[in-house]
């Protein structure tokens, strides 16, 4: 988004110098003057025309060059001492001197600080930088005030200064990059300010009611969001607590959609009259599948067989591990599909949701194969074999992060009281709704009521991928009577959660994080926090399909949405 000259996706950010401009500029609005000031320059100092000058010097530097050349070449040819110097080579020297040191102060200085400014551009602009973006961006000022609308002309409270105004003048004429701002102003609370105004006169629309005070910028530099001009508001909400393994959870899930917090704390009332829930990690593997290409299927062949072969695994893993001090390679998958080659990486992580610390592993195992295999031709990193935020089988049955299950017994009297209904009631609707009408809409792992609400509440609310809502919210529901109590699990075989890494950093989501007792890696066993968090993930999601199933089993669920998801304010006479 640098609104007229947008850089081609993925490369490398160019900052073009601003001292380069070819066109001579006199005028310019100056700090210590008035409008239309002249501004000095150097060659005013100098008592003739400056190409007189320059020719002078150039003519002096090059005369005395061949003169002290052929008088040393005549000491060497009569064996005269070199120190030993005449009156003519003392004015020689003093005249190459003279001239060398104009030249380079002419000629040089200019140069060496275009190539200072085209390698450091990440550094902030000093006071000669300021004053000459000022130059260009009085050039363009006239076409920007022509071109705006008279509101999108007035500059944000949030403009400190009428450098900040001239900025964002550069901005819109595409002078100086969007996307630059925070590298070249040093201030990334400034240069959203900056981008934001300028977003407003470029699209003519008003940001008016998304915020802009009140969050740490710096935070996100180069980790999470590019380019920020506000940030969004989402309530988070408490659900709990949620008794899980013996320990109360208070779950933080971050919503717009009312009743979901509600009914899911109604669920963890549930279990936590029960007796609590359990859960158990079935599996902890991150995937990455690259795929390759070869001349021939039997080639490609060769490789899956060499691959997945147990006698070569303890090389591949030890080149895999080079990555990392926590990715420890688990297997290695492979699927052929006529000279193409898919293989599915698999590793577990600590407590990083794992993507690139897997990526990396892959990388090298491919750098190594490639010594064996010259001719196999890596096409990409990522196959979508893996498969990332994305329904797909595979994770579905080999499972992808975290696959935990996890499960409770609620007693037929919690049931009545507290769930409205009966355990026959939610057993037959279960079959009928999460087994059976899911199979008929042919869906994929999707046998349950709303497990995708409850993970993606609590993935914003802990800063985690929300797009891997996709493969996280796979879940079979199961309900089944024993005794007269229900028996209810939840099956999550991809759930992908980290701890550390990513939007988890952020001061909301780490302090969601440190409320359920799982921020940052843990010390005693790494990857328990990641771990824990997937377990909470789906506990929550056990007591979200009770309450939901409970509410639709008893004609409750038009109710609780009039109720809780519905206002009866007049929204239109609400004041900004």
């Amino acid at each position: 988004m640098d609104f007229r000259h947008r850089p081609p996706p993925y490369s490398k950010p160019h900052i073009r110098s601003l001292n380069r401009n070819p066109r001579p500029q006199t005028k310019a609005m100056s700090t210590a003057g008035g409008a239309g000031s002249e501004i000095p320059k150097s060659s005013d100092a100098l008592p003739m025309p400056l190409y007189f000058t320059n020719a002078f010097f150039l003519t002096l530097f090059f005369a005395m060059v061949y003169f002290l050349l052929h008088r040393w070449r005549e000491k060497i040819r009569t064996s005269t001492p070199l120190h030993v110097l005449t009156f003519s080579e003392i004015v020689g020297i003093t005249g190459f001197a003279a001239s060398f040191i104009y030249l380079v102060g002419f000629y040089g200085i200019d140069f060496v600080q275009s190539v200072i400014l085209r390698s450091s551009h990440d550094g902030i602009w000093d006071s000669d930088e300021e004053e000459e973006v000022k130059v260009e961006v009085n050039s363009f000022s006239a076409g920007v005030d022509n071109c705006s609308p008279a509101e999108a002309r007035t500059p944000l409270p949030s403009l400190a200064s009428e450098e900040d105004e001239e900025v964002v003048k550069s901005v819109v004429d595409g002078t100086l990059p969007s996307y630059a701002l925070e590298s070249r102003l040093g201030d990334c609370r400034r240069a959203a300010s900056i981008r934001r105004e300028a977003l407003q006169r470029v699209a003519h629309k008003s940001l008016d009611g998304l915020p802009l005070e009140g969050f740490d910028y710096d935070s996100i530099l180069g980790q999470c969001c590019e380019m920020p001009v506000g940030f969004v508001q989402i309530p988070v909400g408490i659900a709990g607590p949620l008794l899980l393994d013996g320990m109360e959870y208070y779950v933080p899930m971050a919503t717009t959609e009312g009743c979901l917090v509600a009914s899911t704390n109604r669920g963890c009332k549930a279990i936590h009259l029960s007796g609590g829930a359990s859960s158990v990690l079935l599996r902890d593997a991150m995937t990455r599948a690259p795929v390759v290409r070869f001349d021939s299927a039997r080639r490609a062949a060769e490789l899956k067989f060499f691959l997945e072969d147990p006698m070569n695994f303890e090389t591949l893993s030890i080149v895999f591990n080079r990555s990392s001090r926590f990715g420890r390679l688990e297997s290695i998958k492979c699927a052929v599909a006529g000279k193409n080659l898919y293989m599915r990486f698999s590793c577990v992580t600590g407590d990083a949701m794992g993507m690139n610390m897997v990526s990396k592993g892959v990388q090298n195992v491919l750098d190594f194969l490639q010594n064996d295999f010259p001719d196999m031709d890596v096409i990409g990193i990522s196959g979508n074999y893996c498969s990332d935020k994305k329904p797909a089988a595979v994770n579905w049955i080999e499972g992808r992060g975290k696959s935990v299950v996890c499960e409770a017994v609620i007693p037929e009297e919690v049931v009545k009281r507290v769930l409205k209904t009966t355990v026959a009631a939610l057993v037959e609707l279960n079959t009928l709704k999460n087994l059976v009408g899911s199979a008929m809409a042919g869906a994929l792992g999707g046998f349950n009521a709303h497990a995708s609400n409850i993970v993606s509440a609590v993935f914003i609310a802990t800063g985690q991928d929300p797009a891997q809502n996709v493969e996280s919210s796979h879940c079979i529901t199961m309900m089944e009577a024993e005794g007269k109590d229900l028996h209810i699990s939840v099956t999550m075989p991809s759930i992908e959660v980290g701890t550390v890494g990513g939007g988890t950093q952020l001061a909301s989501q780490s302090a969601c994080l440190n409320l359920l007792g799982v921020k940052g890696a843990s010390k005693e066993l790494p990857g328990a926090n990641a771990r824990r968090l997937a377990a909470i993930v789906a506990g929550s999601v056990l007591a979200g399909e009770l309450s939901l199933m409970s509410a639709l089993a008893a004609g409750q669920l038009v109710n609780s949405h009039m109720k809780y998801n519905r206002s009866s304010r007049d929204v239109s006479k609400l004041s900004h």
